[in-house]
């Protein structure tokens, strides 16, 4: 028991009797409250932190499958044919000798007569030119064991002549023959500017190719629709090519050298794609 004594004024108050410490039971209760109490509002227990996880990118929805227009894919090709307007005429000189500089030296004399009997022939109509000139040593037969041995020399030059007067060509081959030339190795026929003849191939194929899509959607059952794509290649077709040996015999004979050039072909392709219903 404790008795309170009441002390004078501006005095303490005491109390008297028998004083207990308080138990350890107590003691632990009441730290254990205190610790709560100075616990901030919300927070957890310490312990090991895990990061938060990423939010994930938002996904975009799948891809919608449309289906494919039904079409039809025909090509058509086409051809314009017309009269040339160019020729190029090649002719060869060869010259034989015993030794390289003897045949070189009749190969040139020989070629510069060539060239300025073309020249005049032209009279400017045209051009000559000169080019794969070659020397070439000739050997004989050898026997059995034996080599070869060197018993001349062949030498070897081309002239090339371009005009647009297709009437001169015979007059041209005949002129070079006479001047020293003994081999024409070709004579080809072009257009200066084929984007004519080139139109024309284009819309002969587009018509073919027109028709071949009508009458395959007709065998189809289907309708035609409108065009998806179209495609066209055009290229010039192979040069009318004469070769001249049988030519140059009749110029040696005395009569002149006909000359009747063929057609140039111009060949075109159109590729076409329609959508069918």
């Amino acid at each position: 028991m404790r008795t309170l004594h009441i002390a004078e004024p501006g005095g303490r108050a005491r109390f008297a009797g028998n004083r207990r410490r308080p138990c350890g039971f107590l003691m632990l209760a009441a730290g254990v409250a205190i610790a709560f109490l100075m616990t901030p509002m919300g927070a957890t227990a310490a312990g090991p932190m895990s990061p938060a996880p990423l939010p994930l990118p938002p996904q975009s929805p799948p891809p919608q499958i449309q289906g494919g227009s039904r079409t039809i894919e025909v090509t058509g090709s086409g051809e314009a044919h017309v009269a040339p307007d160019v020729a190029s005429l090649n002719l060869a000189i060869e010259t034989h000798a015993a030794t390289a500089q003897q045949s070189a030296g009749q190969n040139a004399a020989l070629a510069q007569k060539v060239v300025d009997a073309l020249t005049t022939k032209l009279q400017g109509k045209g051009k000559v030119w000169t080019g794969g000139y070659s020397l070439y040593p000739e050997y004989n037969e050898p026997r059995p064991n034996e080599k070869p041995v060197v018993t001349s020399y062949r030498a070897e030059n081309s002239i090339t002549v371009e005009t647009g007067e297709i009437g001169l060509l015979g007059g041209l081959i005949d002129t070079a023959i006479e001047a020293g030339a003994n081999r024409i190795n070709f004579l080809n026929f072009t257009l200066r500017d084929e984007s004519q003849a080139r139109s024309q191939a284009i819309a002969l194929a587009a018509k073919d190719a027109q028709a071949q899509a009508a009458s395959l959607a007709k065998s189809l059952g289907v309708t035609l629709g409108p065009v998806v794509k179209a495609t066209t290649v055009a290229a010039t077709g192979p040069m009318p090519m004469m070769r001249m040996g049988a030519m140059a015999l009749s110029s040696s004979m005395g009569a002149p050298t006909p000359v009747q050039p063929n057609e140039v072909t111009v060949p075109a392709t159109v590729t076409i794609t329609y959508q069918i219903q």
